[in-house]
């Protein structure tokens, strides 16, 4: 785990989202450490569109790998305001970049302050070495 990389200019959940604030918008994907858990992943379902509101813990999409299908649960609610369409056809940026062209979706935070409940790279790091 000591080779993983947690940014931390990021906020995580208990259930390994990350989500980075970029202006008005909250950027959302999965973690180093889930994509690692996972193993090569090979397909990607975003079961959300533009314009549709999605709730806190609300099912966003599944991820298939070669080890296990894993539901993504959102760590905000929000409007969504973008979603990696690129992943369709390269699930494996997820494994290659889960912080950077590996992003699954962007919304328009409805409670801001439900950023403050997830944890900082400090606590989750310090949450995986509990698991």
């Amino acid at each position: 785990m000591a080779s993983l990389d947690h940014p931390t200019n990021l906020k995580y959940s208990k259930s390994d989202e990350w989500v980075r604030i970029e202006g008005d918008e909250a950027v959302i994907g999965i973690t180093d450490y889930a994509q690692d858990q996972l193993g090569d992943i090979v397909y990607i379902e975003l079961a959300t569109d533009v314009g549709k509101t999605i709730e806190l813990d609300s099912k966003f999409g599944d991820v298939e790998s070669v080890k296990a299908t894993s539901e993504l649960l959102s760590p905000v609610s929000g409007e969504v305001t973008r979603v990696n369409e690129a992943l369709k056809d390269t699930p494996e940026l997820v494994n290659d970049y889960p912080y950077g062209e590996g992003w699954m979706f962007a919304v328009k935070l409805s409670d801001p302050s439900q950023l403050d409940k997830l944890m900082s790279a400090e606590e989750y790091l310090k949450y995986l070495e509990g698991r």
